[in-house]
């Protein structure tokens, strides 16, 4: 309240006060005569109040307060330009809202709001068109009730949601559909769902590509190869010229041999999601098979290779994909070591589950190659790649090794110290002896 209102607060109750004086001085009870005055006076009070309390309890929206005069007239009417002002900001926040529901409905992505439970608050219509949703009965309904993929149960209820998830639409088996989700406010979630399909196709046709190409060259590049080590086997009865040729030409098959046997690998491998002889596996026995062979490609070169398993730890999973992966990462360390180097390879449990590393003293990685080494056909160094004889796909399959047992491979390495490869598998994967 101002200045001026608390000077005809002031005046109005010194006027009370001499107006019963005055009845007092007139009647000879002034003792009555300010008791009834000022009784007067809260009994107005007190309707004022009653009239402020009444309004709040029963009044409409945007339904002005009571009129009124003095102390109360002042408190109603900035009572009422509260409200003008709140009207306009709520104004001003419903522009913004309808804005913000018009654009998201013109996406063609779908938009859906969840609570920290997973219910559905709201969506857009691209959200209806992919995913079958309805207004309003499906409102407050659990998302995973409506999407019923197990998949899609598991990556909602976990905490990282780093990587999308891609997934068949629940309502169109031939719409392939991108979800994202990303947590704000108090734990709630904006999920993303993009359509994906011609994407999916193109990869589709790519793997198909790859994998038809890959089977319809081995059968010419075998009868190649039988021929040639057929006329190194009569090596006497061809002129001496042809022997480096006919060597050369060999070693270049065997290559593209191993290139033919890798990418129809990882066509087998993206084919499926899970292994299909899902069985638990000696991770120390396969190792140690694994090390032997190390040991072997080493030869003269020298190597100190040292192997550290836990035996009591086993490994839900395939045995023939997951030697494929460790032996990758093993006979890779190996190859880029120098001659004496030292390869540690160890196997071990936590409370977060199995991890095997290998660990070499060789020359080290660019941190700027890092990110790309899992990538088909990458090469650090094209021409060490080329003198080690790989296919640089090696890595990419160890990845999709471990993704189809749900595992994860961080690399590490310092320039002329060496590189460290640890694959990570959960605990659901892990089984003890």
């Amino acid at each position: 309240m101002n200045q001026d209102w608390r000077g005809a607060v002031i005046r109005r109750l010194l006027l009370l006060l001499a107006g019963c004086l005055l009845v007092g001085l007139i009647s000879g009870e002034y003792a009555w005569s300010l008791v009834v005055g000022l009784a007067a006076y809260l009994g107005w009070t007190l309707a004022q109040l009653l009239r402020l309390h009444t309004w709040l309890k029963r009044h409409q929206a945007d339904e002005p307060p009571p009129d009124g005069y003095g102390l109360w007239g002042e408190v109603f009417d900035n009572i009422y330009h509260l409200q003008r002002r709140d009207q306009r900001v709520r104004g001003r926040l419903q522009a913004v809202i309808d804005r913000v529901q018009e654009s998201t409905a013109a996406l063609n992505d779908a938009v859906i709001m969840l609570d920290s439970d997973g219910n559905l608050e709201w969506w857009n219509r691209a959200a209806e068109t992919l995913l079958g949703l309805k207004t309003p009965q499906d409102s407050g309904q659990p998302v995973t009730n409506l999407i019923r993929h197990p998949t899609f149960k598991d990556y909602f209820e976990q905490n990282n949601h780093s990587e999308p998830l891609e997934l068949p639409s629940p309502i169109n088996d031939r719409l392939r559909l991108q979800f994202h989700i990303t947590q704000y406010g108090n734990r709630e979630h904006l999920m993303l769902v993009r359509d994906i399909t011609r994407l999916h196709q193109l990869e589709q046709m790519r793997k198909d590509f790859v994998a038809n190409v890959s089977h319809e060259l081995r059968t010419p590049l075998t009868v190649i190869s039988g021929y040639l080590e057929t006329l190194l086997d009569n090596v006497d009865d061809i002129n001496p010229r042809w022997l480096r040729a006919l060597q050369q030409m060999q070693q270049q098959g065997g290559r593209m041999q191993n290139l033919l046997n890798d990418l129809l690998l990882l066509a087998k491998l993206e084919a499926t999601d899970y292994p299909s002889d899902n069985q638990p596996v000696a991770v120390d026995l396969l190792l140690l098979s694994i090390k032997s062979d190390a040991q072997a490609l080493s030869s003269e070169r020298h190597h100190r290779i040292s192997l550290e398993a836990d035996a009591s730890l086993k490994l839900k999973g395939s045995e023939t994909e997951l030697r494929s992966a460790f032996s990758n990462l093993i006979f890779n360390a190996v190859k880029y070591t120098p001659d004496e180097g030292e390869i540690r390879i160890r196997w071990w449990g936590d409370e977060q589950g199995a991890h095997l590393s290998v660990q070499d003293s060789g020359l080290g990685i660019e941190a700027k190659h890092l990110p790309r080494l899992t990538e088909r056909f990458y090469r650090v160094d094209s021409s060490r790649a080329s003198n080690t004889g790989g296919t640089g796909l090696g890595l990419a399959i160890v990845k999709h090794v471990l993704l189809r047992h749900r595992a994860r491979l961080d690399i590490s390495s310092v320039l002329g110290k060496g590189s460290t490869f640890t694959c990570h598998f959960p605990s659901t994967q892990v089984v003890k002896r």
